[in-house]
C-alpha cells in the first residue's frame, strides 16, 4: 500500500463525491424544466452511477495493485457522504422515515468510529469489512435507488420494493453493527489480558 497519488480508482472515489452535489441540485430544478419523474430518474441514475463507481474503484485498486492509502481513508467517506445526503434527500421527499435514516446514518458514524480507534490501537484488521457488511451494503444501495424512482416502472412496484429492501437494510446495519462492536470487544479484551 502506497501514499497518496494520482490513480484511476482515487480519480474515481473523487467523481463519487462531486456527484453529491449534483444529486442535491437534481430536485432544485424548477417543474417546469424537469418534470417530477424526471428528476426521480436523474436521481436513481446519478446514484446508480455512484455505486457502480464504489464497486469499480475498488475492484481496479486491487486488480492492479494501486491502493494506497489516501484510497482506503477517501472510499469510504465518499461512500458515507453518499448514502447520507441521499437518505437525506429520501427523508426530505417523504419516501424514507426519519427514524429509519437515523439508525442507518447513525450506525455509519459509529462503526467508522469504531474503525478509526482500532486503527489507531493497530487492530484495525479485526473490524474489517464482513460478508453481512457487504450484504447491508447491497440491500441499502438498490432501496436508495428504487425510492429515487419511486414510480412504478411497468408491473415493478419501485417504491414498495425500496420500502421492503429499505428495511431489510436496517435490519442488516443493526446487526453488523453489534457483529462490529462484538468483534471490538474481544479484540480489546484479549489485548487487556
Amino acid at each position: 500500500m502506497t501514499s497518496m497519488r494520482i490513480s484511476l480508482p482515487n480519480i474515481l472515489t473523487w467523481g463519487r463525491i462531486l456527484l453529491i452535489p449534483l444529486l442535491i441540485v437534481v430536485f432544485y430544478i424548477p417543474d417546469g424544466m424537469l418534470a417530477s419523474s424526471g428528476k426521480n430518474l436523474t436521481a436513481a441514475l446519478i446514484f446508480t452511477l455512484a455505486a457502480i463507481t464504489d464497486w469499480l474503484d475498488g475492484y481496479l485498486a486491487r486488480r492492479f495493485n494501486q491502493t494506497t492509502r489516501f484510497g482506503a481513508f477517501l472510499d469510504p467517506v465518499a461512500d458515507k457522504l453518499m448514502v447520507t445526503t441521499a437518505l437525506v434527500i429520501l427523508v426530505w421527499l417523504d419516501r424514507v422515515g426519519i427514524f429509519v435514516a437515523a439508525i442507518i446514518i447513525g450506525r455509519e458514524l459509529a462503526i467508522s468510529a469504531l474503525r478509526e480507534w482500532m486503527a489507531i490501537i493497530g487492530e484495525s484488521r479485526g473490524v474489517a469489512v464482513s460478508y453481512i457488511g457487504k450484504l447491508k451494503t447491497g440491500a441499502q444501495m438498490i432501496a436508495i435507488i428504487l425510492l429515487f424512482l419511486f414510480e412504478p416502472i411497468y408491473f415493478i412496484p419501485t417504491y414498495i420494493l425500496g420500502t421492503i429492501l429499505v428495511y431489510i437494510a436496517v435490519v442488516l446495519t443493526v446487526w453488523s453493527m453489534f457483529y462490529y462492536i462484538k468483534k471490538a470487544t474481544v479484540i480489546l479484551a484479549a489485548n487487556n489480558e
